[in-house]
């Protein structure tokens, strides 16, 4: 049950901060500039994802179903909570990913250069006269 709730989070955050993140690259971003600076952030996130898969079957098997096992160190613990056995050190991984996000959001919100982003750092759609802005798009 906790696991279904941990991911749930996870899952539930995911496309609410890449849509947030997007409109902010989108209205912040020079139209002249988009291109390059959407294509950057792709690569990095591309590159991101392969590292991620080859890390979190490492840490799974290596790390987290041992410490999960009946007689493993987290065994009284977490395990307690959310089991021992197999699959527990991979749901553990799920549960943490999910903590991580959610820490990531409050550390985000609790820095005002990032939550003040969108009122401090002006649009530059603004900027471009009526006339232009037909032209552009």
């Amino acid at each position: 049950m906790w696991i279904t709730v941990c991911l749930f989070g996870l899952m539930l955050l995911v496309p609410l901060i890449n849509a947030s993140s997007q409109a902010l690259w989108q209205i912040k971003v020079a139209l002249d500039f988009q291109g390059r600076v959407f294509a950057t952030r792709r690569v990095i996130a591309q590159i991101a994802a392969p590292v991620s898969y080859l890390l979190a079957g490492l840490l799974a098997d290596n790390i987290f179903e041992p410490l999960l096992s009946p007689d493993g160190p987290l065994a009284e613990s977490v395990g307690a909570t959310i089991g021992t056995g197999p699959g527990r050190g991979i749901a553990f991984m799920f549960m943490l990913m999910g903590a991580g996000v959610v820490a990531t959001a409050v550390a985000g919100f609790s820095i005002s250069a990032i939550r003040n982003l969108e009122t401090d750092l002006p649009d530059t759609i603004a900027e471009i006269p009526a006339a232009g802005l037909e032209a552009a798009i």
